[in-house]
C-alpha cells in the first residue's frame, strides 16, 4: 500500500471517529434534555401555559399517600371500585381543601348542567326557589313545567328532597338536589299552610328566560332572575319597552338572584351608566383592573330607579346594585345582600370537567368591599313568611312609595 493510500485510509477512520463522537455527544445531549424535561415538566408547562391562555404554577403536591391509599383500597376493598369516581372524589377533596365555597370542581355531568343553566335551560322541574323564614321555598313555577303540571304553588316550603331533610337549605343547595338528568324522577315533601304533601315529578328540560318585565301604574318593573348569556340583551329590550311606553320610573327586582356572568352585569349596568366604572378587581396574581359598563346607549340614565334586594341577592346582582347606587342612579330597598365579593374563572379540564376558581376580589366604584358583609339597603324592609303566605310584598310596596316621593 502506498503512502498516499495509507494517509487516505487514516483520514477516513478519523472522520468516522469524529462522526461517532458527535453522534454519542448528540445522544447524551438529547438524553440530558429529556431527563431534565421529565423531572421539571411542571416547570416547563408553567412557562409555556400562558401562551395558550392558561396560568399554571410550577409547584407540585406530594400525593404519594393518596396513591398508597388507592393501592390499599384496590388490594383490600371487598367490592367493586370505580376508578373514575375515585379520581373525581380526589379532585373534589383537593379543591375543597382550599376552604373557599366558591372554588369548586364540576365533573362532566355537572359541567353540562352548568352550561345549560347559562343558556337559560335546565333539566329539572321548573321552580324558582328562595328562602323564607330560613327554609327553601317555592317562589314561582315556570309555565309548561313539571312543577306547574303537578300544581306546586308559590309559598310551598320544601321539607324533603327525596329522603334528604331540606330544613335550612339555601336555594342553591335545594336546586342542586332537585335538578338532574332529564327523564329521572325526584320526590318532594312540601309544607303548604301546615299540610304536608308528597309529590313525585319527572325532570324535563325547562327553558326559563332570565329577564321578565311588565308595567304597573306607569312604573316599569324589571325582574332579573340570573345573569346568563342572554341577560344583557333581554334587559335592553325591556328598557326599550319602558321607553316606548313612557314609564315614569323603574323597579329592578334582584331578589333571590344568585348572579352569573360578570360581563352581563356590565351590560345591565350600561342601561344606566355611559361607559362608567362598574367595579374594581384586585388579585395577588394579577395587576388591579377596572371594569366599565358596556352598551350603546344608557337608555335609563335619567330614570328614577329602585333596586329590590334580599339575602339571596349575590355576585353579579350585587355588582349592579353597588355600581348604580355609587353613581347615584338607584336607591336600594329591601334586605342586606349576600356578600359575594369575589370573581370566579371557569377552567376546562382534560377529563371533561371544569374547575371554578376564585381569581380576584371586587369592590364597588367607590372602593367598598362587600365580601362576607353584603350591601345594606337604603330603605330596610323585611319580607316575612307571614307576608309571603298572605300574598303581600311590603318590599315592592316600599319601592313604589320611594318612587312616588
Amino acid at each position: 500500500m502506498s503512502k498516499d493510500q495509507k494517509n487516505a485510509q487514516q483520514t477516513k477512520w478519523q472522520d468516522k471517529k469524529i462522526r461517532l463522537s458527535s453522534a454519542v455527544l448528540a445522544l447524551l445531549i438529547v438524553a440530558t434534555v429529556c431527563f431534565v424535561a421529565g423531572t421539571r415538566s411542571e416547570y416547563f408547562y408553567a412557562k409555556i401555559a400562558p401562551l395558550f391562555g392558561r396560568k399554571i404554577s410550577s409547584d407540585s403536591l406530594d400525593l404519594s399517600e393518596a396513591q398508597s391509599v388507592y393501592r390499599l383500597l384496590k388490594a383490600n376493598f371487598d367490592g367493586d371500585i370505580d376508578s373514575a369516581k375515585l379520581s373525581e372524589g380526589a379532585i373534589s377533596g383537593l379543591v375543597a381543601g382550599v376552604g373557599d365555597p366558591h372554588t369548586t370542581f364540576l365533573n362532566a355531568a355537572a359541567t353540562e348542567d352548568f352550561e345549560r343553566s347559562l343558556n337559560g335551560k335546565v333539566s329539572g322541574i321548573g321552580v324558582e326557589i328562595g328562602t323564607r323564614g330560613g327554609q327553601p321555598t317555592i317562589l314561582r313555577t315556570v309555565d309548561n313545567s313539571p312543577a306547574k303540571k303537578a300544581e306546586l304553588q308559590k309559598g310551598d316550603i320544601i321539607r324533603k328532597i327525596g329522603d334528604t331533610n331540606a330544613d335550612g337549605f339555601t336555594p342553591g343547595e335545594a336546586a342542586e338536589l332537585i335538578t338532574g338528568e332529564q327523564g329521572t324522577t325526584v320526590k318532594l315533601t312540601i309544607d303548604r299552610g301546615g299540610e304536608t304533601k308528597v309529590v313525585s315529578l319527572t325532570r324535563a328540560e325547562v327553558s326559563d328566560p332570565s329577564v321578565a318585565w311588565h308595567i304597573q301604574d306607569e312604573v316599569g318593573v324589571l325582574r332579573i332572575r340570573r345573569f346568563d348569556s342572554d341577560t344583557g340583551d333581554l334587559a335592553r329590550r325591556a328598557a326599550e319597552g319602558f321607553r316606548s311606553k313612557k314609564v315614569k320610573a323603574v323597579i329592578v327586582d334582584l331578589r333571590d338572584n344568585g348572579g352569573g356572568l360578570l360581563d352581563q352585569s356590565q351590560s345591565v349596568a350600561g342601561l344606566w351608566l355611559d361607559k362608567q366604572l362598574v367595579l374594581k378587581e384586585t388579585s395577588r396574581h394579577e395587576a388591579d383592573r377596572e371594569l366599565f359598563s358596556t352598551g350603546d346607549e344608557p337608555i335609563l340614565a335619567n330614570m328614577k330607579t329602585v333596586i329590590l334586594t334580599n339575602g339571596s341577592t349575590a355576585s353579579a346582582s350585587e355588582i349592579v346594585a353597588g355600581a348604580l347606587r355609587d353613581h347615584g342612579k338607584a336607591t336600594l330597598v329591601g334586605e342586606k345582600t349576600f356578600g359575594k365579593g369575589t370573581v370566579q374563572q371557569v377552567i376546562n379540564l382534560a377529563g371533561g370537567g371544569r374547575l371554578k376558581v376564585t381569581i380576584a376580589h371586587w369592590f364597588t366604584p367607590k372602593g367598598t368591599g362587600i365580601a362576607k358583609k353584603g350591601i345594606e339597603p337604603d330603605v330596610k324592609i323585611e319580607l316575612s313568611l307571614k307576608d309571603s303566605d298572605a300574598g303581600r310584598d311590603p318590599q315592592f310596596e316600599a319601592a313604589m312609595k320611594e318612587l312616588a316621593r
